[in-house]
């Protein structure tokens, strides 16, 4: 599927030990985003990082942290993006969720040109 210029950029900020039943959190949300048809899912592994909490989760040899910080990021159009929110609510418990428009230079099949 090729991307229109402006589409939507859905982020999750979540914790590496959040879990969805017997899997990990990010695991369940970027199945659910393939078996959708989402344009595609990427998870970020942040190597320092707090959240509501305060509590710092650091990667640092010391420290050994089980709960680094993950990022979710998801390109898609705004219709799917919106399913792909509804259907993943009841998931999103401690979650920070941002979306914002982007404009797409090039999604691997079209390649767009900027306007000067």
């Amino acid at each position: 599927m090729t991307l229109p210029q402006t589409a939507l950029l859905l982020r999750i900020y979540l914790g590496e030990a959040e879990h969805a039943g017997p899997h990990p959190l990010y695991e369940t949300l970027v199945v659910k985003a393939r078996d959708m048809g989402l344009s595609g899912a990427t998870v970020l592994r942040g190597p320092l990082g707090f959240g509501h909490s305060g509590k710092l989760h650091s990667a640092k040899i010391l420290d050994l942290s089980h709960n680094l910080p993950l990022v979710l990021e998801i390109v898609d159009v705004r219709s799917k993006v919106e399913a792909y929110l509804e259907a993943v609510r009841p998931l999103l418990v401690s979650t920070l969720v941002t979306v914002e428009t982007v404009r797409v230079l090039q999604d691997g099949q079209t390649r767009y040109e900027i306007d000067p």
